[in-house]
Order: C-alpha cells, then sequence, then structure tokens
C-alpha cells in the first residue's frame, strides 16, 4: 500500500486547532466533507492555520537517498488528496506535473517513482523549471531549501494560480508555501499552510487534514 494511502487506513488522528494568541486549547474541529472547499464557513477563521503530519522514516546508510524517496512517494500521493479547478487544465487527460523549481536534489528519484502512474485519467510527469514563466502547466511545485531566493521572486506571480507548492526550508510556509517538509528527529513533518492553499485555489482532501494537528499562527 503506498505511502499516504497507508497513513490514511492506519490514522484516526483529528484535528485539533491551538490557539497560541489565546494561550489554551480548542475543541477538537471535525475535518469538513471531501467535497467541499478549503475557505467555506468552517475554514474561514483558520486561514493563517498550519497544519502539523508526523511521519516517521528509517535512516540508512544512505540516508539521504532515503530522506527523497520518502518525500517522492509524498508528492505523488498529493495528486491523490488535492483537487484543482478544472480549468487548471486544457483537456481530461492533461497529465498532472510535478515541477522542480532551480536544483533538483532528488536525482533520478522522482522521475522512478511517479514513471507509469496514473491518477484517474492523467499521467503523472517531472519538469524542471526555473521561473515562473515556466510554472504554467505546474500543479505542484516543489521547492528545495536552497531556492529561497528564486522562490521569493516567483510567489507573488503563482498566487491564485491553482499551484500546490510543497518546500522543505524553514522559511518555506512564511513565504507563502502551502506544504512544508520537515525533518525531525527521524520523522518527515508536514506543515499545510491552509490559509496559501485557499489563496491558490487548490483543495486539500478532508481525509489529509483529518491527520493533522492545526496550529494557529498570528498574522
Amino acid at each position: 500500500m503506498e505511502i499516504l494511502s497507508a497513513i490514511l487506513h492506519a490514522s484516526g488522528a483529528v484535528v485539533n486547532i491551538v490557539a497560541e494568541e489565546a494561550g489554551r486549547r480548542r475543541p477538537a474541529l471535525r475535518p469538513t466533507p471531501a467535497n467541499s472547499r478549503i475557505g467555506t464557513t468552517s475554514w474561514s477563521q483558520a486561514i493563517c492555520a498550519v497544519l502539523v503530519l508526523v511521519f516517521p522514516f528509517a535512516p540508512s546508510a544512505s540516508g539521504q537517498v532515503d530522506e527523497y524517496r520518502l518525500k517522492a512517494a509524498f508528492l505523488y500521493n498529493f495528486t491523490k488528496f488535492v483537487e484543482w479547478p478544472p480549468e487548471s487544465f486544457k483537456s481530461p487527460d492533461e497529465p498532472i506535473a510535478i515541477c522542480v523549481l532551480g536544483r533538483n536534489p532528488f536525482g533520478n528519484v522522482l522521475n522512478e517513482t511517479v514513471s507509469g502512474k496514473v491518477v484517474g485519467a492523467r499521467a503523472i510527469t517531472v519538469r524542471q523549471i526555473s521561473d515562473s514563466q515556466a510554472t504554467a502547466g505546474c500543479p505542484i511545485l516543489f521547492v528545495g531549501a536552497a531556492e529561497e531566493k528564486r522562490f521569493r521572486t516567483i510567489a507573488e506571480d503563482i498566487k491564485g494560480c491553482a499551484v500546490l507548492s510543497v518546500g522543505e526550508a524553514e522559511w518555506f510556509s512564511a513565504d507563502g508555501g502551502i506544504i512544508t517538509f520537515k525533518l525531525d528527529h527521524g520523522s518527515i513533518r508536514l506543515e499545510i499552510n491552509v490559509g496559501a492553499a485557499e489563496r491558490a485555489h487548490v483543495r486539500i482532501s478532508s481525509k489529509l487534514l483529518a491527520l493533522a494537528q492545526a496550529v494557529r499562527r498570528t498574522p
């Protein structure tokens, strides 16, 4: 069973909202139905929320390869748990491109992971890009830790363009990124910036949201 599918079946976690400004835990928030859009009334008060999911992996002698193999698997599985507006694609069978901004830290791993994979009628492809003009046709954009300057130059350009931005650096969420991979003592954490997802007009499945702990960040 593929990684995110296994997590979704194995976990019964709920979303809890922690209000940092109030300094106390609020009641659990029921996940939104799968066919409801982020940014409806149930999420309007959580626009700046960051969702955190912790998933462990076993380091090895080739730990960095294993890290990026796992990240590649997450990127592939995001195609199953994220929806884009229909107008984001030119046709019902246009491929879902996972675009890598600047330097590619995956080597061949990402290509190997998605090779032959299909979600619905859409194949999964990988592209390497260098600027905002090349983000057209990129439903998923991965930004490596070394690409802060490059991402900041395109962040404004991709707002509202139905691009699921995924990064791996501490600065990424604060700069408007939607999902951030973070390493923490042998685990990979996912931080999901709900407000950025809303502004990008991408819908994150309630199944994925229900696995995370939502932390309200002060503006």
